[in-house]
């Protein structure tokens, strides 16, 4: 059986393969362009353009519950 991978979009966090790096997707551009900021920093940010490298690892239905439990 196939998993079934989920799309990245605002709110989400995830997994970047190409920065090696996990964070948030804070924005999504007209022309496709993800931002994506640090998980505990919202001023250090990056960009991409390929969401196929994006895994989200915790959906953003889910840390807008574990945050509310906090």
């Amino acid at each position: 059986m196939t998993e079934k991978r989920i799309s990245a979009w605002v709110g989400d966090q995830v997994f970047d393969e190409e920065a090696h790096r996990e964070g948030i997707v804070s924005d999504v551009k007209r022309d496709g362009t993800y931002i994506l900021r640090e998980i505990y920093a919202w001023a250090l940010t990056w960009t991409t353009q390929d969401p196929g490298k994006l895994t989200v690892t915790v959906p953003r239905q889910d840390r807008i519950k574990r945050e509310r439990k906090a």
